[in-house]
């Protein structure tokens, strides 16, 4: 999935943004960087589906998925 960071200004100066396609933390970075390019800091913010989904898939990947190891050779 392609990573997006979706920004949105209101008629009253407020920004919303989201990130689409990023796990875990990684998303942390992009909000860092658009402060500091805005000069501004955020009022509110929530974690998305994805930033739980970046959990469950490191587990995945951290367990030992080759069965072979250790079986004789």
């Amino acid at each position: 999935m392609t990573k997006q960071l979706i920004v949105r200004v209101h008629k009253d100066g407020t920004i919303d943004a989201e990130t689409i396609g990023m796990h875990g933390a990684e998303c942390l970075d992009y909000f860092e960087a658009l402060e500091d390019l805005l000069g501004a800091s955020t009022a509110a913010s929530a974690y998305t589906a994805d930033y739980d989904r970046a959990t469950a898939d490191d587990e995945w990947h951290n367990v030992d998925h080759d069965h072979t190891q250790g079986h004789g050779g």
